[in-house]
């Protein structure tokens, strides 16, 4: 889903990062700014929570959007507790997702 996200970004024109591990976001958060994450909460390597929680611990932190096939109103509030901007459930449209990207980095 990663790739997907990516192609609907750079359509809208937006550089884009995609990693698809825990470990790789936590470097990606440590290498430099980012204007806006997008994290999903089943990663191979671990919880996509650990992303949101570090990114709110960064210095300047960039809005987090959670993006889950795990929809349940448990899962929405335990991520917006964490700390995430913006929550959406799979599947979605590109044209809503790019809709709340551009929400989100406009609030920002």
């Amino acid at each position: 889903m990663a790739v997907t996200y990516a192609r609907i970004l750079r359509r809208q024109g937006h550089r884009v990062v995609c990693v698809g591990t825990r470990a790789a976001g936590l470097q990606a958060l440590r290498a430099g700014p980012l204007r806006l994450v997008i994290a999903d909460l089943r990663l191979p390597d671990g919880d996509g929570l650990d992303i949101v929680l570090a990114a709110r611990e960064m210095k300047q932190p960039p809005p987090v959007i959670v993006a889950t096939v795990l929809g349940s109103r448990e899962t929405r509030k335990a991520a917006m507790a964490a700390g995430a901007t913006a929550f959406i459930a799979k599947p979605f449209s590109a044209e809503g997702f790019g809709r709340l990207v551009d929400q989100v980095l406009e609030a920002a």
